[in-house]
């Protein structure tokens, strides 16, 4: 049994709290506005609360709150412990926290599908000291995992790569079909994308009308992030920034509708 720790209760920290409770491991989690706790997590007060004595720590906030997150954890993990960084970071970030003074063993943790649809089998790159460390609690639960060459950022680098192709395919579907209802050829829109797509081409076309939207405001600091990173590649990356503007617009138009609802 694993001493773990989820920081970050959201969709898809909560998904990972269930599994590693229900593998028989003893979850605490902590989360300043997540409204609920899933069953058998012991909920902390505090992120440094939580994290004391922990065995695998797994974070799974936003990418604008690593650093804080990582300030405040890891003074207080034991020798031997893991602490696994699951966020959007930069590649450049996940190599500064992972430089940070710590007992810890970093593990940068790049999730390579949709968790609402996966779960916690959704497959996994991992990089960094502690990247064994983080196969050996997540492979039983069904996770893909694989072990990235090269320290902290070396998994964020891959994901920002594939993140030009699947988050720009993304936003151009969603304009497309927008375009398409517009000018009354909806179906015909559709037909010419599931055409280009392999499998169900149009339960892909409705997970990204929806997924895009939803979540608008993580996709697009990710995006902003590939395009800094192809940037330090010296690669153009006009798709990209275009797909992280269209994203923070889609962001700022659905904030009203969902504070309405609250």
């Amino acid at each position: 049994m694993t001493a773990c720790t989820v920081i970050g209760l959201g969709e898809a920290g909560a998904t990972y709290a269930a599994a590693l409770t229900a593998a028989g491991h003893t979850v605490t989690g902590f989360d300043p506005v997540a409204p609920t706790t899933p069953a058998g997590v012991t909920r902390a007060a505090t992120a440094a609360e939580a994290c004391a004595g922990a065995d695998v720590v797994l974070v799974l906030t936003g990418a604008g709150a690593a650093r804080s997150v990582a300030l405040e954890c890891l003074p207080v993990l034991p020798a031997g412990s893991c602490y696994a960084d699951f966020t959007s970071s930069s590649p450049q970030v996940m190599r500064e926290l992972g430089q940070l003074p710590s007992r810890a063993a970093f593990a940068d943790v790049a999730i390579l599908g949709p968790v609402p649809a996966l779960g916690a089998k959704t497959p996994l790159m991992v990089s960094g000291p502690g990247s064994q460390a983080v196969a050996d609690l997540l492979a039983p639960v069904g996770a893909e995992i694989e072990i990235a060459d090269g320290g902290p950022g070396a998994a964020m680098a891959h994901k920002l790569l594939r993140s030009v192709l699947m988050k720009g395919l993304a936003s151009v579907v969603v304009e497309a079909v927008t375009a398409g209802r517009a000018a009354g050829l909806e179906q015909w829109i559709r037909a010419q994308i599931a055409g280009q797509l392999a499998g169900d081409g149009q339960a892909v076309i409705d997970r990204f009308l929806t997924g895009t939207a939803k979540h608008a405001l993580r996709r697009s600091k990710e995006m902003q992030d590939t395009a800094s990173y192809l940037s330090d590649l010296g690669v153009p990356a006009e798709m990209t920034s275009a797909s992280a503007a269209a994203l923070t617009r889609m962001a700022e138009e659905t904030a009203p509708a969902a504070a309405a609802l609250r």
